[in-house]
């Protein structure tokens, strides 16, 4: 049996369990960006009115997984606020990632991002962290594959076209720290502290980022990948995905190289502000 074949038995499975308001392919498969090793992410809406029968979750999970784990979901807010608990699943081979969603959280969010408030959390598996518009991503780029209301399809409404507010919230929000990242990295030179150099150069290429995702409308759902999709968008400086990489190559516990990275991103961070104008 195929794995998609499989999946869509799970998808059946997910659908008949107590509170689950909503069943969506999420991730890069989702957006068409995966490989053919990228996980499977199952994103289950739940209304907070009517919580999620975790126990019948559970064990449809340690049916399908590959081991018959017992334990492999987690409580309701049990990986944080954000990303809200799930389990790491292995079918046939395949990882196949269940999350939980709470409708009202995600209900508000939207609502607040098209008024151009945006926050950022800290959340283990977001290096940079997790921006509260990834809701609204998740929302506008997944696939529905099951619900029995048309809640989440509405919230899908809402992400098109591109919130103009959420689009300077995000420019203003991002577009400054880009420069100010790059200068700390530079401060770390005088000390060969690549470690630091590295984080802050991390983290001003993701502002960089953030900041193309909306100048282009594009909406920005994970660190991972993301400068591959933003090489691609229409309006992105020359070279970018190879400037990048030059830089992060070209770090070491050496003050010239540290200086010579922060120089290339410094030079790329330039393109951008004049993209954006």
């Amino acid at each position: 049996m195929d794995i998609q074949t499989r999946i869509d038995e799970l998808v059946t499975a997910l659908a008949a369990v107590r509170g689950v308001n909503a069943v969506v392919l999420g991730g890069s498969r989702a957006r068409g960006s995966h490989t053919p090793t990228s996980d499977y992410d199952l994103c289950l809406y739940y209304d907070p009115a009517e919580p999620l029968d975790l126990d019948a979750l559970g064990a449809i999970a340690a049916t399908v997984d590959d081991t018959h784990r017992a334990d492999l979901l987690t409580p309701l807010g049990g990986w944080g606020p954000w990303i809200n608990g799930g389990g790491w699943l292995t079918i046939d081979g395949a990882a196949v990632d269940l999350l939980y969603r709470d409708l009202a959280k995600v209900d508000a969010i939207v609502a607040a991002c098209r008024r151009g408030e945006v926050e950022i959390a800290y959340q283990p598996g977001h290096p940079f962290g997790f921006v509260s518009s990834i809701y609204m991503a998740e929302v506008a780029l997944c696939r529905i594959l099951w619900t029995d209301n048309g809640r989440v399809a509405a919230l899908k409404a809402m992400t098109h076209p591109y919130p103009p507010a959420l689009k300077q919230a995000l420019i203003d929000k991002f577009g400054w720290e880009v420069g100010f990242s790059l200068q700390i990295a530079r401060k770390s030179a005088g000390r060969g502290d690549v470690t630091y150099a590295a984080g802050a150069a991390f983290r001003g290429v993701a502002c960089l980022l953030q900041v193309l995702f909306a100048r282009n409308e594009q909406y920005w759902m994970n660190e991972k990948g993301a400068v591959d999709l933003a090489q691609h968008f229409p309006c992105t400086p020359a070279n970018l995905k190879t400037r990048i990489e030059d830089a992060f190559g070209m770090l070491s516990a050496d003050a010239v190289n540290i200086n010579m990275a922060v120089d290339i991103l410094e030079d790329l961070a330039a393109d951008v502000a004049a993209l954006i104008g």
